[in-house]
């Protein structure tokens, strides 16, 4: 009877959480009053035709002029119309089309001069989608998908306040401060997400290791290579020294990859053990080694996926506009690979160093036949 309790007020609390995210995408909706920049409404638009263009590389796209009555619907000239201008391409790389309904920012209307688009308001498709995504979380997760969106929100705080202490020591060394913060991102994940538990400490444990033994391992090829073919140039870093921010932005791409595996093998190590309790350190670290040969190729396969996906566009940009494949390589794709080549040697090391780990560490009866 009282599990049942419980178990219907988890289900209307889950409820009245989705409803009251439903009502915050709805006020978004119609939050344009709380801006300062003008917002403008389409309520009309009228397309010209097509117009074919063709650059000196044999390129080919169509652009659209539009034009767009839209009524203004904050500031003091709310209800006021304008007539906006757009011209929008059939690529869509650099503009977009718009449509009647939606909103957009505009510069200040003046008389006599015809105000510009100076972008969409996207905030209600962003509202949307974190309703939609928060929503799934507590239906199907419950009190694991709130831990997990606490994480989340937390280690986003985490990454600001390690921005502004980089942005406030003129001379610090954001490999350095991101270091520690990755730390922090370990622990405080695996701390709401597993509890704290012999587990959590295991898992941060191989976490930390491998993850440690990839960059160290990274950083000595780079000491005797001295670091030919590194062209951090292709990163357009303006501001700062680019190899300190590369080798930061390395380790927390890699650490997220070796958190991934090695909660998966000492999950499923402290899984057997439950399930036998006179398995053997031997036994439990050739578990774990089957465990990681199983998901490292996965793992692998979508790092080099967000690979791909983060410098397609580039790639084909560079290529239709006529350099070729190694230049194209070495300015856009170089630092990329060398950074998913130190991800996926964390994710290798991940194997032997969690499966020892956990061998090691896990709570059990020990006998002097077992040891590796």
């Amino acid at each position: 009877m009282q599990h049942s309790f419980k178990h219907q007020t988890s289900w209307w609390l889950t409820l009245a959480l989705v409803l009251l995210g439903g009502l915050i995408v709805l006020g978004v909706a119609f939050d344009a009053p709380v801006y300062h920049r003008p917002i403008a409404k389409i309520v009309a638009v009228r397309n010209s035709r097509q117009v074919e263009q063709k650059d000196e590389f044999e390129n080919e796209d169509h652009t659209v002029q539009q034009t767009l009555h839209a009524k203004l619907i904050n500031t003091k000239q709310r209800g006021e119309h304008v007539t906006l201008s757009n011209t929008y391409s059939q690529s869509g790389a650099m503009d977009q089309p718009y449509h009647v309904g939606n909103q957009v920012f505009i510069s200040t209307p003046s008389r006599g001069q015809q105000p510009n688009i100076k972008g969409p308001k996207r905030d209600t498709v962003v509202a949307l989608l974190a309703w939609i995504v928060v929503s799934m979380l507590f239906i199907f997760m419950r009190s694991a998908g709130a831990m997990a969106l606490l994480s989340v929100g937390l280690n986003a705080v985490l990454f600001f306040v390690a921005i502004n202490i980089d942005l406030s020591l003129k001379n610090g060394n954001v490999f350095v401060i991101f270091s520690l913060v990755s730390v922090l991102f370990a622990a405080l994940t695996l701390w709401l997400v597993l509890g704290w538990s012999r587990q959590t400490v295991i898992t941060l444990t191989a976490t930390l290791s491998g993850t440690a033994l990839a960059i160290i391992i990274s950083l000595i090829v780079f000491a005797v290579t001295h670091e030919r073919g590194m062209h951090y140039e292709g990163l357009q870093y303006v501001t700062t020294l680019p190899r300190p921010l590369f080798l930061a932005e390395t380790l927390i791409g890699s650490l997220g990859a070796v958190m991934d595996e090695s909660t998966d093998i000492v999950a499923t190590l402290f899984e057997l053990q439950t399930e036998r309790p006179d398995v053997t350190r031997a036994q439990l670290f050739m578990s774990g080694r089957n465990v990681g040969r199983s998901i490292m190729g996965p793992l692998i396969n979508v790092l080099f996926l967000i690979f791909v996906a983060d410098t397609f566009p580039l790639t084909l940009l560079f290529l239709k506009n006529g350099n070729n494949w190694g230049y194209t390589y070495m300015m856009n794709m170089s630092m990329g690979v060398i950074q998913s080549l130190i991800s996926g040697l964390g994710i290798v090391l991940a194997i032997p160093v969690a499966s020892f780990v956990a061998s090691r560490l896990m709570k059990k009866k020990v006998t002097t036949d077992d040891e590796l």
